[in-house]
């Protein structure tokens, strides 16, 4: 009788040190991963797309699963809409020669082809838009990189402006802070052009980007208040790159208040 109080007391005594040892390097492994994800890198995802391109909707779509997907970790989206499609029987709304002249700059900094759709992360290597597979063994990969360049970023509504305040410790002469005002997400229905017939929705639209010098590491830029604002459906995200190699360093996203 005591040998088997004794056989049951030990057996007792070695579950509750097997479960505290189990909790113990359960509790290890959520702070390391905790301490992981703090000291990840980041992903810019710069999409170039357009209403009046056909293979660009599948393009569109996966920046809005992207978004939703990656929802807390530090992937930005931002989609450029080209106006060079225009002539062609459809105006995007979206469009400007701002965006199509950003998208020449790449060409030319990575050595590559001008076309629709398009995805270039981290300014660095660039491949078409809706390969999914790619973009997200590429995001991955980017935030693998530990070492980035913080940007400290807020926004505020005053009367007609959106006010963006700024402060990063980057002081390369040949980078500069990018800061875009973006609208989360909108549709529209294509009435010509390839896309005839065909309600398209984007997501993450550039409708302005303002480009600052780092010769002044702390300051405030502005944006005109867009038509039919609200501000839960806008947002700030802001990078820095370096204007010369077209690599990205850093980048933050501030919502509207």
């Amino acid at each position: 009788m005591i040998l088997k109080n004794l056989i049951t007391v030990s057996a007792f005594t070695a579950v509750l040190f097997a479960t505290s040892a189990f909790i113990h390097q359960n509790k290890d492994q959520k702070t390391a991963q905790h301490t992981t994800s703090e000291n990840r890198g980041f992903a810019v995802l710069e999409l170039f797309t357009s209403e009046g391109c056909s293979s660009c909707p599948p393009a569109d779509e996966l920046m809005g699963k992207i978004e939703k997907e990656y929802k807390g970790e530090p992937v930005y989206v931002l989609s450029y809409h080209v106006d060079y499609w225009n002539r062609l029987g459809w105006k995007d709304r979206f469009s400007t020669a701002e965006n199509s002249q950003r998208q020449q700059q790449y060409s030319r900094i990575l050595n590559s082809q001008v076309y629709t759709p398009q995805l270039v992360i981290n300014g660095k290597t660039e491949f078409v838009g809706s390969d999914e597979n790619h973009i997200k063994n590429s995001i991955q990969k980017a935030l693998l990189v530990s070492k980035k360049t913080d940007i400290l970023l807020s926004a505020n509504i005053s009367r007609n402006t959106i006010e963006v305040q700024y402060k990063t410790s980057a002081s390369d002469s040949n980078s500069a802070l990018l800061v875009n005002l973006v609208e989360k997400h909108s549709s529209t229905q294509v009435g010509k052009g390839e896309n005839e017939g065909r309600h398209l929705h984007h997501w993450q639209i550039v409708h302005k980007q303002n480009q600052i010098s780092l010769n002044k590491q702390e300051g405030t830029t502005t944006f005109k208040l867009p038509e039919g604002f609200s501000p839960e459906n806008w947002e700030v995200i802001a990078f820095i790159q370096n204007v010369k190699t077209g690599e990205i360093s850093g980048s933050a996203k501030t919502s509207l208040k």
